[in-house]
C-alpha cells in the first residue's frame, strides 16, 4: 500500500482501486457555508421596482402585497412571488359597430387608460392574468359605449367628439352633419348651447369594475367612422345638405343685399329730391335778381336809351332772320322804325 501526504488534507490511494479517502480544510467548509448561505439569500429576497407590485403567494395563497419600492424577504421554496405592473395600462379596444338613436350604423375604434387597484382581489376574481381583466374591460366599455351612442343621434354624435365645449346655434347649424335637416332645422336661433363631451357620457355608463380590484381611469374614441356599405350613400347624401344650407345662406344674403340697395336707392332720391329743390330756388332766386336789375336799369333815364335802343337791335335782328331776303323794311310808323329814327335824331344820323 503506497501512502501520500498533501499539504491541507490527507488522501489515500489503494492500488487495487477502492474509492479516494479525503478530509476537507476549515477554509473549504467556509466556502460551502457561504455559498450555501447566497443561495438561501436569493431565494428568499424580493426586490420590488416602483412600477410595479410584489405579490407573496404560499400554496397559491396570498400571505402579502408589498406595493413600496425594495429589499424584502420570503420564506424560500414555501413561498413564490409574481409581479404585476402597478402603473397606467393600455389596453386598445377592437373596432366596434353600434346603431344611434336615428338607425344609424356607425363604427367606434376607442382605448382605455387603466389599472391594478387592489392586488388581492385582483388575483381573487381574475386570478391575477390580464388577459381575464382586459375581457372584463372590453364588455364594460363596450356596454357604455353602446348605451351612450344608442340614446344619440348621429348628429349628436359627431358634434360631441370635440369634447364639451360651447358654441352659439349658428355655428352649430354650419358645423353641424345635417343628416335629417328640414327648412325648420335650417332656421337660425339665438343663444348658446352646450355640447356634452361623447368621452364623458361614455365614462358616466360605465358600470364599476372596482369588485375586480381594477380602476378605469379614463375611456377615450380614438375613431368614429361609417361602414362601407353606405359610406357613400351617406357622403353623397351630406354634400346635398351641405349643398341646400349654402343656398339658403346665399338667398338670405341676397335677400339682405336687396334691402341694402333699396335703402340706398332711396336715401339717393331723397338726397336728389333736396338738391333739385335747392338748385330751383336758387335760380329762382337769381331770377328775382336779374328782374330787380332790370327793373333799376330801365328806371335809371341816363341808361333807357341804350338798353331801346339794343332791344331795338335784337329785334331788328330777329326781324332779320326770320325774313328770307337781305333787305329789312320797317313802316315808318313801326315802333322799331321810331326806335332807330329818334337815335339817329339823337346822333345826328340820316335815316333813308
Amino acid at each position: 500500500m503506497e501512502e501520500r501526504f498533501v499539504k491541507n488534507k490527507d488522501v489515500t490511494f489503494k492500488d487495487n482501486g477502492n474509492p479516494k479517502k479525503f478530509r476537507l480544510a476549515f477554509s473549504d467548509w467556509l466556502l460551502i457555508i457561504m455559498a450555501i448561505a447566497l443561495f438561501f439569500f436569493l431565494s428568499s429576497a424580493v426586490v420590488t421596482r416602483q412600477d410595479e407590485f410584489s405579490v407573496v403567494l404560499q400554496f397559491r395563497e396570498i400571505v402579502r402585497v408589498i406595493d413600496e419600492p425594495g429589499l424584502n424577504f420570503k420564506i424560500p421554496f414555501i413561498q413564490v412571488v409574481e409581479k404585476r405592473e402597478q402603473k397606467v395600462l393600455f389596453y386598445d379596444l377592437p373596432r366596434s359597430e353600434v346603431i344611434t338613436s336615428d338607425k344609424r350604423t356607425m363604427i367606434v375604434d376607442s382605448y382605455v387608460l387603466w389599472r391594478i387597484a387592489d392586488p388581492v382581489r385582483y388575483y381573487q376574481e381574475l386570478s391575477g392574468l390580464k388577459v381575464q381583466a382586459e375581457g372584463r374591460i372590453d364588455t364594460v366599455v363596450y356596454n357604455a359605449i353602446k348605451n351612450t351612442i344608442s340614446s344619440m343621434t348621429q348628429e349628436e354624435v359627431i358634434v360631441s367628439r370635440d369634447g364639451n365645449v360651447s358654441v352659439t346655434q349658428l355655428e352649430l347649424d354650419l358645423d353641424a352633419i345635417l343628416l335629417e335637416a328640414t327648412d325648420d332645422d335650417l332656421l337660425i336661433p339665438t343663444g348658446d348651447v352646450e355640447i356634452k363631451s361623447l368621452t364623458q357620457e361614455i365614462s358616466s355608463n360605465l358600470i364599476p369594475v372596482s369588485d375586480y380590484g381594477i380602476d378605469i381611469i379614463t375611456v377615450e374614441v380614438k375613431a368614429l367612422d361609417l361602414p362601407d356599405s353606405n359610406r357613400v350613400a351617406v357622403y353623397n347624401r351630406m354634400i346635398s345638405e351641405r349643398e341646400r344650407v349654402r343656398t339658403l345662406y346665399i338667398s338670405e344674403g341676397e335677400s339682405q343685399a336687396q334691402m341694402i340697395r333699396n335703402q340706398a336707392d332711396k336715401e339717393v332720391s331723397v338726397m336728389l329730391s333736396e338738391a333739385r329743390s335747392d338748385a330751383a330756388k336758387i335760380i329762382a332766386d337769381g331770377e328775382a335778381e336779374y328782374m330787380r336789375i332790370l327793373s333799376t336799369a330801365y328806371n335809371d333815364m341816363s341808361r333807357g336809351e341804350f338798353y331801346e335802343f339794343v332791344r331795338a337791335l335784337e329785334a331788328g335782328k330777329l326781324a332779320y332772320r326770320n325774313n328770307r331776303g337781305n333787305i329789312l323794311m320797317l313802316d315808318k310808323d313801326s315802333p322799331l322804325a321810331r326806335i332807330f329814327y329818334n337815335f339817329s335824331l339823337n346822333n345826328n344820323l340820316t335815316v333813308e
